[in-house]
């Protein structure tokens, strides 16, 4: 009997993938059953199913593990191989073989449908926050941030008071996307107050980094007296104005006295050291009198 009349068999993500891409390609529904190795009631059943050709379902990336691929690991645990040695076959690392074995139930336990079912699910998003879901851990962080604990401390001590319990364990990062975040915010929003740095909004990472801050500054504050009381001219402020959709950009220098205006080109772009040099170029062509800060 041919494989387009032959018996159905559960079709892997993979072979889904692959019927629909023959299907587009132009092949009839019997020509696709031959190639996968299915009945043409299957390829009916999918399409059915998927409403057509548009289903929802994404490619699998290539970092993950494929279902032929856990076939050869399930065949492995029952040759009494280790995981290092399946790795090598598959051309994988070791710890992605023994992490798919271990959340799979163990060596004793795993196969390679039930491991490949428990990947697709758990990649489905968007997925209910683990503070949502889980009241115990909720209420217990909410207890210590009211202690004034900050999120990492909570993170640390969970995993010291519940090391048997994993679902009483987060991440320091997690708990400041639910407090900062809107749409993860499974924590009330007034225990922001209860942080230690007292901010209702969170600093940006550039900010954390130190990063975007000047070099040498010179601070108004150690400028000449006469700078700040506007008495001589000669004293200058730089600024940059920015244009539509940040596609073009000219600098500016402003005399504090006068309020006479100059503005620079900036044909080479607009970063610090760009700016810097059109604006020297600019100013130096004024009289020294009226250089002088």
């Amino acid at each position: 009997m041919g494989h387009g009349s032959g018996p159905a068999h559960r079709l892997t993500p993979e072979e889904r993938g692959r019927l629909q891409a023959l299907i587009r390609s132009g092949h009839t529904h019997k020509e696709a059953a031959v190639v996968i190795g299915c009945s043409s009631k299957s390829v009916q059943r999918l399409l059915a199913r998927s409403g057509g050709l548009k289903s929802g379902s994404k490619p699998r990336s290539a970092l993950r593990l494929s279902t032929t691929e856990r076939e050869e690991i399930s065949r492995g645990m029952q040759a009494g191989l280790s995981c290092r040695s399946i790795a090598k076959l598959l051309g994988r690392s070791p710890s992605t073989v023994s992490r798919d074995v271990a959340v799979s139930g163990g060596r004793g336990q795993y196969r390679a449908w039930r491991a490949d079912a428990s990947s697709v699910r758990a990649a489905y998003r968007p997925k209910m926050p683990k503070l949502r879901s889980c009241l115990a851990l909720r209420r217990e962080v909410e207890r210590r941030l009211r202690q004034r604990w900050s999120p990492q401390q909570i993170s640390a001590r969970l995993r010291t008071d519940f090391p048997d319990d994993t679902n009483m364990r987060i991440s320091h990062e997690t708990i400041y996307q639910s407090l900062f975040v809107q749409g993860r915010g499974a924590l009330r929003s007034e225990l922001t107050s209860c942080l230690r740095s007292g901010r209702t909004r969170r600093r940006s990472a550039v900010h954390r980094a130190g990063a975007g801050e000047l070099k040498n500054m010179v601070l108004l504050s150690e400028r000449p007296p006469e700078v700040a009381d506007r008495a001589v001219p000669g004293h200058w402020e730089g600024d940059l104005i920015v244009g539509k959709k940040s596609l073009s950009a000219i600098a500016t220098l402003v005399e504090r006295q006068t309020r006479f205006i100059m503005l620079c080109r900036l044909p080479d772009g607009r970063q610090a050291e760009q700016v810097k040099v059109a604006l020297a170029k600019k100013i130096c062509r004024l009289p020294e009198l009226l250089r002088r800060s």
